[in-house]
């Protein structure tokens, strides 16, 4: 591990100077202009928290629950693909780390390690899903994610389309050799097999793609993955697990009333760290108005730009349970595999903690006090 690594901003630095240019652009960059990942991080710092003090924060308890799963501290790692791009240890190492730590790991679709190797590895686990045109295949993956033990479905809503990616086009970005999408690796041409059966061929070919120019990531959504879903699909995917559902990717308080209608289990609010829809809101202008719609009858979670324990702490007073991690695992698992992914975990809670007892939060439940919209009690 390199020396000097104090902040997310020193991993970020220190992974840019080992990772491959490919993989630093994809990991990197985000949509067309590029202007919601400034965007993402400055709606953060502008929030301005109200401390409180006297107040013993000599022994903070930075533990909290969430969806019935014991985290000791307000923190999921994010469902991010290609993780063998930063390490050969990829998603393995990920998952010791967060065994290790007592972190959730959300697990991606596009994954280079399989999700049933990846639930080998002790610890909480849920799985993100991309929907495929061909639904046997998406039935096939939730079953499959059930099997192996993931505790709840995160489906990825933002994503109809892959948004446009242009370092990756410029750079024609495509995994290595030897580098598969491994829960794809068994769907070639699947077929429904049966009267009314929705079960999958699986296909022993792995997944091959033929994009002339440009991305094979872009190629892969436009000819895999499904940009016709609606609320009647939701519905579809509940009746397939007994899985908890959240819905990643909500913005509006309209859809995050729905999704509750709907029956899912929470919402996450994300622009997809600015990879999708460039002109999008910041996640964290987002949050203080779904997080009212929703009123506590479902889980609230975010991400997008989260650096700092503060941030953390910015989230919980406006409403969030809780907030992904996304790019800075990468950073870790980039510069140190294993052992700097929980260092970048262990960052992230002592900074947290440190900003509880710096505005006067003994607990997570005083998160909610500091915010700056508090009005002072009497």
């Amino acid at each position: 591990m390199p020396k000097g690594l104090l902040t997310i901003a020193d991993y970020r630095k220190a992974a840019r100077k080992v990772l491959p240019r490919m993989a630093w652009d994809y990991f990197r960059s985000g949509a067309d202009g590029q202007t919601l990942l400034k965007r993402n991080r400055a709606a953060w710092d502008a929030i301005e928290l109200r401390p409180r003090v006297m107040v013993d924060v000599s022994s903070p308890d930075p533990s909290t629950t969430v969806m019935g799963l014991k985290l000791p501290f307000a923190a999921l790692i994010a469902p991010m693909a290609y993780q063998k791009l930063a390490h050969k240890d990829g998603e393995l190492a990920v998952a010791r780390a967060a065994e290790a730590c007592g972190v959730p790991y959300v697990v991606s679709t596009m994954a280079t390690t399989s999700l049933e190797d990846i639930a080998k590895v002790p610890g909480p686990k849920w799985f993100q899903l991309y929907c495929h045109k061909d639904r046997a295949i998406t039935e096939d993956l939730i079953r499959r994610a059930e099997a192996a033990g993931y505790t709840a479905l995160v489906v990825t809503a933002d994503a109809p389309v892959l948004g446009r990616r242009i370092a990756d086009e410029r750079n024609g970005f495509e995994l290595p050799k030897g580098m598969t999408r491994e829960n794809l690796a068994g769907y070639g041409r699947s077929s429904v097999e049966g009267q009314g059966s929705r079960k999958a061929a699986l296909d022993p070919r792995p997944l091959t793609l033929n994009a002339a120019e440009g991305s094979h990531l872009s190629e892969l959504f436009r000819t895999r993955q499904d940009a016709s879903l609606t609320w009647r699909d939701v519905d579809w995917l509940r009746s397939l697990t007994k899985l908890p559902v959240l819905l990643k990717g909500v913005l509006r308080t309209d859809d995050a009333r729905r999704a509750h209608d709907a029956g899912c289990a929470g919402v996450i609010v994300s622009n997809h760290g600015g990879r999708q829809c460039d002109a999008a809101v910041a996640t964290a202008r987002a949050l203080p108005e779904v997080a009212t719609a929703v009123g506590g009858k479902l889980a609230v979670l975010v991400d997008g730009a989260i650096e700092w324990g503060t941030d953390i702490l910015r989230a919980l007073a406006l409403g969030a349970d809780a907030v992904l991690i996304g790019r800075p695992i990468l950073w870790g698992l980039a510069v140190g595999g294993e052992q700097g992914v929980r260092s970048v975990l262990a960052l992230y809670r002592d900074d947290f903690v440190r900003a509880m007892q710096l505005c006067g939060c003994a607990t997570i439940s005083n998160c909610r006090e500091v915010s700056e919209r508090t009005e002072p009690r009497p």
